[in-house]
This record gives C-alpha cells, sequence and structure tokens, in this order.
C-alpha cells in the first residue's frame, strides 16, 4: 500500500483539492518535503539572529527616529521578535530532544545553529518517524513567523499568471519586500509551495510563461507550436521578439553578487546593451546565458 506524504507542502496541497504526493520508500515524506524540511531547518539560524536585530522595535525600520547613546527608556521592545526566537529553540530542542531520546545519541548544545546542524544530520531518520510531519508543519511555521516579524505587513503581492509545471491548475503570485528591497523576491505557486523561484531564476521563469501563453494560442488558432528561444547568435523567433532589459542593479540584487562584478562581466561576456534617459541596460538573454552558467558549475 502507497503512503501518502505527510510534509506540510502535501497538506497543503491536499486543501487547495489536489491529492498529496506519495512518500518515498522508508519514509513519510515525499523527495519535495523532505528537501524542504531541510531547507527550512538551515534557513532557521540566520532567521533567529535576524530576528534578534528586531528587538528594539526597529529592524531598519525607516519609520523608526535612530538616537546615540543606547537604548532611551521607554524604548519599543519587539515581543513577536522575541517570541519567535524562543519558538525557535523550543522547537529545535524538542526535536532534539526525540532524537536522542530514541537514538541514544549525544546531544548537541542548546544553541539553534548545533540543533540545526543535528537535526539535519539526522533528517532522513526524522522523515520516516510517525511525527515527520508534525516536525515539517511545525519548522516551516517558524520561518513563516521568523519572516512576518523580518517583514512585516510590508509585502506587495502581484499576480503573475497560471503555475507553468505540467499539470499544475495554481496560480503564481510574486512577492516584492518593500522594506527589504536587497531581499530577491520570490514568486510561488498558491497550489504547490514547491513550486517555487526567487531572483534570478525570474528570466527562465518569464520564458516558460511566454511559451505556455503562445502555445495557448497557437492551439486555439491551429498554429503549429513555436521553436524554442535560441541561444545569442541564433534565429530570433516569436518568443524572443518581446526583449527584456535590466540595469545593472537589476541584476546585482536578482544575482546576489556586487555591482563591480556585473560590470566586469558585461564587459567579459559582452553584453549587448542600450541606454535610456542616461541609464545602461543589458540584454537579460545575455545575462541570464552568463549567469546561469556560473550557477551551475558552483
Amino acid at each position: 500500500m502507497t503512503t501518502v506524504c505527510a510534509g506540510a507542502g502535501c497538506v497543503r496541497r491536499e486543501g487547495a483539492g489536489r491529492a498529496r504526493r506519495p512518500a518515498a520508500a522508508a519514509s513519510r515524506l515525499c523527495l519535495d518535503c523532505h528537501e524542504r524540511l531541510v531547507r527550512d531547518l538551515n534557513r532557521l539560524p540566520e532567521l533567529y539572529e535576524e530576528c534578534a536585530r528586531h528587538l528594539d522595535g526597529g529592524g531598519g525600520d525607516r519609520s523608526l527616529e535612530k538616537t546615540s547613546g543606547g537604548p532611551l527608556p521607554g524604548m519599543p521592545f519587539n515581543l513577536r521578535a522575541a517570541d519567535v526566537r524562543t519558538s525557535i529553540l523550543a522547537v529545535l530542542s524538542g526535536w532534539a530532544s526525540l532524537v536522542l531520546e530514541e537514538r541514544g545519541l549525544a546531544g548537541p548544545r542548546r544553541a539553534v545553529g548545533p540543533l540545526v546542524h543535528f537535526l539535519t544530520r539526522n533528517g532522513g531518520w526524522l522523515a520516516a518517524h510517525d511525527a515527520a510531519g508534525e516536525v515539517s508543519a511545525e519548522i516551516a511555521q517558524l520561518v513563516r513567523k521568523a519572516l512576518g516579524v523580518i517583514d512585516p505587513a510590508t509585502s506587495r503581492r502581484i499576480a503573475v499568471g497560471e503555475c507553468v509545471e505540467p499539470g499544475c491548475s495554481g496560480a503564481l503570485t510574486a512577492v516584492v519586500r518593500a522594506r527589504q528591497p536587497q531581499l530577491p523576491a520570490t514568486i510561488t505557486c498558491g497550489a504547490d509551495a514547491s513550486h517555487h523561484w526567487v531572483g534570478h531564476e525570474w528570466l527562465q521563469l518569464s520564458r516558460r510563461i511566454g511559451a505556455a501563453a503562445t502555445n495557448a494560442a497557437n492551439a486555439t488558432s491551429g498554429a503549429a507550436e513555436p521553436a524554442a528561444v535560441p541561444a545569442r547568435g541564433g534565429t530570433v523567433t516569436d518568443l524572443e521578439a518581446e526583449v527584456r532589459w535590466m540595469t545593472a542593479a537589476d541584476i546585482a540584487r536578482l544575482w546576489d553578487m556586487p555591482s563591480g562584478s556585473v560590470y566586469r562581466h558585461a564587459s567579459t561576456q559582452k553584453w549587448r546593451r542600450r541606454t535610456r534617459s542616461g541609464r545602461t541596460y543589458y540584454h537579460a538573454g545575455d545575462v541570464y546565458e552568463t549567469l546561469h552558467g556560473r550557477d551551475a558549475a558552483a
């Protein structure tokens, strides 16, 4: 008998009217939910520290007046940030205790970093445990709560269109953080959280959306499907007719690299460019060809 996945991502799929995925062999989680559990665990140390920077009620909020000489009497204290930090440590400690009791292992120091390292090393065992669904849900909830502290009620949600993954009927939504524009925006499917794109993956996603729209139009009209968009130097197709151009600042933010590296790549790789109103824009296809290759080789 096939066991269905108990992971947080699949529970949301079921809530959206879609069937859960089958669990992997000797596991209570599917591969996607297992990978997400490990990914969420590894995010917690950084989120824990980021919440600490919001304890004074500021957290980089420009609406708060900056002062020198230390905190003033009556300065606001972000109770929500403190609660999230307490929850992160308590939840990680609780699951680590379960592993210790049932596996008889030596325990880590009670600090977020060592606890996360310990749990990820035992991730396969946790994924096969009867409580795998609870682990997945609690860790995902911690990530959501921490992100809510770091960027509270400042995100813009923009409808992108239908999901491009085969067989998925979900809708894509882009989330842009107004207070932290340096962080890559994300695009997530409402029906399946594993359909997720961030920052530099947008260009590839936009091509898939364009291809899907063109194919749908051709299917309606009876026209043949277009060829894939060629690399630089190939024949221009209908899909390449709408060229996208990016500033150096856009590229630096989406690929998380210094602006100097952007200009170096633009020069050495001879990216096509154009200037408008004194600003230089680079051909998105050239950018993706260079930097996607860099990511693949990393």
